[in-house]
């Protein structure tokens, strides 16, 4: 397999990864009956933009470069948050604990 049909691969790959956060996206939010992001969708898009971006690195795109590479700093950032609400919340749900209200 040559060099180019490897990164072709890695960019379809990519391509397929980033357009699968989509179809979870819409799956979950129809079982729901309303607009849900599940968290599958933020790893889908940092799985997608990860290999795009290392497409649009070999293919030396900068305008592609600096569009995966806001995105993928933005959807750490989702996780992160995602990652913080669970435990205040596992926190705030403990016995005897203070939580601001009288």
């Amino acid at each position: 397999m040559s060099s180019f049909d490897l990164w072709l691969i890695v960019g379809l790959l990519g391509q397929l990864l980033f357009s699968m956060r989509f179809l979870v996206q819409w799956v979950a939010s129809e079982k729901h009956k309303k607009s849900i992001i599940p968290i599958s969708f933020w790893y889908f898009s940092i799985g997608g933009s990860f290999l795009l971006l290392a497409y649009a690195i070999k293919r030396q795109d900068p305008v592609f470069i600096l569009g995966q590479s806001m995105g993928f700093v933005i959807y750490i950032r989702n996780l992160v948050l995602i990652d913080r609400e669970k435990r205040g919340l596992a926190i705030s749900n403990e016995p005897g604990e203070y939580h601001g209200e009288d």
